[in-house]
């Protein structure tokens, strides 16, 4: 506001003996406050926010403004476009909670076995150490009461062996390894393709599949789905899902095409003749393998329980009417027991026999995605042949020139139609 200016009054004086002097004085009048006046704020949805600013007079000013009006256009874009990715997170939580439980109850089975095995032989052992006293303590109510007691103990360690050998705690440790392995698998598969790709719903329901075909070949309950531990011969084991073969189309094979996505007329060999080298050698061989420890266990799982019963029935029948021959078969039973007993379980007979069906299931997945690939006529489609061979050289526990040398000696020996004396896996 303009300050209003008084007028100037001039007084004047005259002296006889000076000049005039003239005297000015001004009158101002104090500047008046400014007065503003506040607007009340209209309220929005959004979530406003008050900046407050002191002007030069020391009124405060406030100013609102609303936050997110507008949107960020990544925002929109990622509640569009990473549906695929939300999901695929959610599906590696899931894989994270299997890997643990899996994890879990394995360590829980381990101590089974440890536990029942050396529960049993303690047990074993004890009945037949009475079986000796009462067979040298002549008659009376203490050797009954050995007597007694060591057919009882007998009898417990039929029961619990029958029972470990049913569900052979070695072999259910192993499963849980070999599924907690392949999930972390899956989930490091997973977490490669979020971080260098663009996941679509193909790969969401590829990564569903493959969850499910390890469920099934792991199970966790023992009841009603637990896996046949002495089935007629060995199956290799199958944790993914069915691979989708293309036709093949003959007349695109091997007809002077260039190399395209990385692959060639010589790559589409090697490939075949490792498959070739796998099938004759490794997959056979393991199958051999499996089906020997397969037999020994069978053997050793059905002996445990029949000696131990025999020295149970021994043991009942010791009297002074028998002579010592039922206390020596049933302290030589029970000891048998205790050593066929110990060498199942103590030796894993079983996790052997689930070592060898796992990589027999290995090699099978080997060359099915071999096979399914190479089925495959348009090249463009497939995926890229170095990275390919690379692939599998690194599952074999090769490397290329190696996994190509392979490859020629298997041609060779199917040329001059001699059996090849080398393996495609160095690995195990």
């Amino acid at each position: 506001m303009a300050s209003l200016q008084a007028s100037t009054l001039l007084f004047s004086s005259s002296s006889p003996s000076s000049s005039s002097k003239q005297i000015h004085a001004a009158l101002s009048v104090p500047k008046l406050p400014s007065i503003r006046f506040s607007v009340p704020k209209v309220p929005t949805k959004g979530l406003s926010v008050e900046l407050n600013t002191r002007d030069a007079d020391g009124f405060i000013n406030t100013i609102p403004f609303e936050k997110n009006l507008i949107k960020s256009p990544l925002v929109q874009q990622s509640s569009s476009v990473s549906m695929a990715t939300f999901q695929l997170y959610a599906i590696l939580e899931s894989i994270a909670d299997r890997v643990e439980m899996h994890n879990n109850v394995g360590q829980q089975r381990e101590n089974w076995n440890t536990l029942l095995l050396n529960s049993i032989n303690m047990i074993t052992l004890t009945a037949a150490t009475m079986v000796g006293f009462a067979a040298t303590g002549g008659a009376g109510a203490s050797v009954l009461g050995l007597k007694l007691a060591s057919t009882l103990l007998f009898s417990a360690a039929t029961g619990m062996l029958v029972l470990m050998n049913k569900i052979q705690p070695s072999q259910l440790v192993e499963e849980q390894r070999n599924a907690t392995r392949l999930f972390k698998q899956l989930q490091r598969q997973i977490e490669t393709l979020l971080a260098i790709g663009s996941p679509c719903k193909e790969d969401v329901k590829d990564a569903m599949e493959k969850v499910l075909a390890l469920d099934k070949a792991y199970p966790l309950p023992l009841l009603g789905v637990m896996l046949e531990k002495f089935p007629e011969n060995l199956e290799p084991a199958v944790w993914w899902p069915k691979i989708q073969a293309q036709e093949k189309d003959q007349e695109k094979h091997f007809n002077g095409r260039v190399e395209s996505n990385g692959w060639t007329e010589e790559l589409e060999m090697e490939m075949r003749e490792v498959v070739e080298v796998i099938k004759r050698k490794d997959s056979e061989d393991y199958e051999k393998l499996g089906n020997k420890a397969l037999k020994m266990n069978k053997i050793l799982a059905t002996s445990g329980p029949i000696l131990t019963g025999i020295a149970a029935v021994g043991s009942a029948f010791m009297d002074s009417s028998n002579g010592p021959w039922a206390a020596i078969i049933a302290s030589v039973a029970g000891a048998l027991a205790s050593a066929v007993n110990t060498l199942e379980h103590g030796g894993q007979v079983g996790m052997v026999f689930e070592m060898y069906r796992n990589n027999a299931g290995f090699f099978t997945h080997v060359q099915e995605s071999i096979e399914a690939t190479l089925s495959e006529s348009d090249w463009e489609k497939r995926e890229n042949g170095e990275l390919f061979e690379m692939k599998v050289a690194l599952q074999l526990g090769r490397s290329l020139s190696q996994l190509r040398d392979v490859a020629k000696k298997s041609s060779y020996s199917r040329t001059e139609g001699s059996p090849i004396d080398e393996f495609a896996s160095k690995l195990f």
